[in-house]
């Protein structure tokens, strides 16, 4: 499994992607989107505010559940530890361009 984080969200959110190369039943997709919600859900209070993006892989559909949340509670363990991602731009905002209010032309 992969998570990507996008630090430009006011609340922890979550997005899950699961194709049919991880399983080609529905209910093992549903299975595998089910858990992450649940964990995520669980572990929300915990984490930073951003987009969390879980993108499951071949193979997740062989796993228990157990290990499944395992390998997603390692993923926001990461994530957490992560610095988010900076927002878009060539240069870092400045302390005083913050405080300073626009001037009026």
């Amino acid at each position: 499994m992969f998570a990507h984080v996008r630090a430009e969200a006011n609340a922890p959110r979550l997005g899950v992607a699961v194709s049919k190369k991880v399983d080609k039943r529905a209910v093992g997709r549903n299975r595998i989107k089910r858990l992450a919600r649940e964990t995520f859900r669980r572990e929300r209070h915990q984490l930073p505010p951003g987009d969390y993006v879980l993108i499951a892989q071949p193979g997740a559909s062989a796993l228990s559940s157990g290990e499944l949340r395992a390998q997603w509670l390692q993923l926001l363990e990461r994530a957490r530890s992560l610095k988010p991602t900076p927002p878009a731009g060539t240069m870092p905002d400045s302390p005083v361009a913050r405080e300073r209010p626009a001037s009026e032309s």
